[in-house]
């Protein structure tokens, strides 16, 4: 990376820095909700109570992993004011756009590399996340400078990036357990065909061990049972697949005694299920789960939908949903046209393999807008590629077969999204219309 673009990037990242702390002095008073209760009750009452301290030996926490708690508990711990936790967040959420902004650069250049960072800065999505009490921020930073890492050891053909790679790594599936899937798959990548990819990418898998092996120790002291992370897996795959309300679920889970009880049996729950539906589950999942994973959709929406800000005018409202989806739908046009043209080059490819793996666990279990945002930065990537070279006059023709792929990608985008744009035009937040039984949304437990 050149000098010029380092210094590109800096001004991106405190550019980033000054939105989010502008934001956070500037946003309307507004309460936690869903999980965001969750998240702080466990780490101001349970974790900072007199009986834990924070030591992982007196709690009972195993239902989420353990960084997010941690992440809110020693800052409150210090300062004595939840507010301290949200400033940590605004220095987080801002020093991941440089890791963004190099992965792009590692994928497609200098154009893009820049472009991805700057949108990264300013979408709105991450900025409101950066101030709220939810663990993206924090697994996204993890994540993505693993990421970073990851295609650093594979590009220059070096052992300590693999290293820190792994690390990282590790410290994100600590935050947020889905990514812990994906390790063997990213060990893998970096050994195929590279030169000393066997020890890069077993140095990659070792380091992540290490990091995650103590809590998985301390599952183990704790209940006796071989819990690697968390037992929220379970859950989401049973209320994923099991043809119940989301109600008929959590009695049916809390009626069993015990949390690693309560793991196993959700998860032998949701297999029997997924089982059950076969030949046609696959099909019936994509229906179903897509148009919620990718939805025109976001928990500051909901949050205003919630009454989380108290009562909000119409117009206040379609402002917020034209300042926040708006950017979303222009990304997404600029996805489609960038994933049709894409380069079947080692990086960008991998990107993309990862997008649809997590993407597909999502489907496996169930879709909801928060949890596509940790991989929202690859969507950020492409189109941030497709524009710049759009914009500078670069792009290659595509071929018959390439065009087919983009009319099909843009059907596909345009369906999926229909659901959810019709959903918040017929919500009475946004005044337009009176129908008042319209569809709400719901918000799910993921590890």
């Amino acid at each position: 990376m050149s000098p010029s673009l380092k210094r590109r990037l800096l001004g991106v990242t405190l550019l980033a820095l000054a939105v989010r702390a502008a934001f956070l002095l500037l946003e309307p008073h507004t309460r936690p909700i869903a999980d965001e209760r969750t998240w702080v009750n466990w780490a101001t009452t349970n974790l900072l109570s007199d009986k834990v301290r924070l030591n992982p030996l007196r709690t009972n926490m195993i239902f989420y992993p353990p960084l997010y708690p941690y992440f809110i508990a020693i800052p409150y711990m210090v300062w004595n004011t939840i507010e301290a936790v949200k400033w940590f967040q605004v220095v987080v959420s801002a020093l991941t756009v440089p890791a963004i902004g190099a992965v792009a650069w590692r994928a497609f250049g200098d154009r893009a590399a820049l472009a991805a960072a700057l949108v990264a800065a300013l979408y709105p999505e991450l900025v409101w996340f950066s101030v709220h009490f939810w663990s993206e921020p924090l697994f996204m930073f993890f994540l993505w400078w693993a990421l970073e890492r990851l295609l650093a050891a594979d590009a220059d053909l070096r052992l300590k990036p693999a290293i820190a790679a792994g690390l990282l790594w590790g410290l994100a599936i600590l935050t947020r357990e889905t990514v812990l899937y994906f390790t063997p798959l990213a060990a893998l990548w970096l050994w195929w065909r590279r030169p000393g990819g066997l020890a890069r990418g077993a140095a990659f898998a070792l380091c992540t061990v290490l990091v995650v092996a103590p809590w998985t120790w301390r599952n183990w002291h704790q209940f006796q049972a071989f819990v690697p992370v968390s037992t929220a897996g379970g859950l989401n795959l049973y209320q994923g697949n099991a043809p119940l309300t989301r109600q008929e679920v959590y009695d049916r889970y809390d009626a069993i005694g015990g949390r690693v009880e309560q793991y196993k049996w959700a998860r032998e729950q949701g297999v029997r299920a997924i089982l059950d539906r076969q030949p046609w589950w696959l099909f019936e999942k994509l229906r179903d789960e897509m148009p919620k994973f990718w939805e025109a959709d976001s928990l500051a929406l909901i949050h205003i939908k919630r009454g989380a800000y108290g009562p909000v005018e119409p117009w206040k409202a379609q402002l917020a949903w034209a300042v926040v989806i708006l950017p979303f739908l222009a990304v997404m046009a600029f996805f489609v046209r960038g994933l049709a043209a894409l380069p079947l080059r080692r990086l960008p490819v991998f990107l993309v393999f990862f997008l649809c793996f997590y993407n597909g666990l999502h489907v496996a279990t169930h879709g909801f807008a928060r949890y596509r945002l940790p991989v929202l930065p690859v969507v950020l990537i492409v189109a941030a590629w497709a524009f710049a070279t759009w914009r500078a006059g670069e792009e290659e023709p595509l071929g018959p077969a390439r065009r087919r792929l983009r009319l099909a990608l843009a059907l596909v985008a345009a369906i999926t999204l229909w659901p959810s744009l019709k959903m918040n035009a017929e919500h009475p937040a946004f005044g337009l219309t009176d129908t008042w039984g319209a569809p709400q949304e719901t918000e799910s437990q993921t590890p």
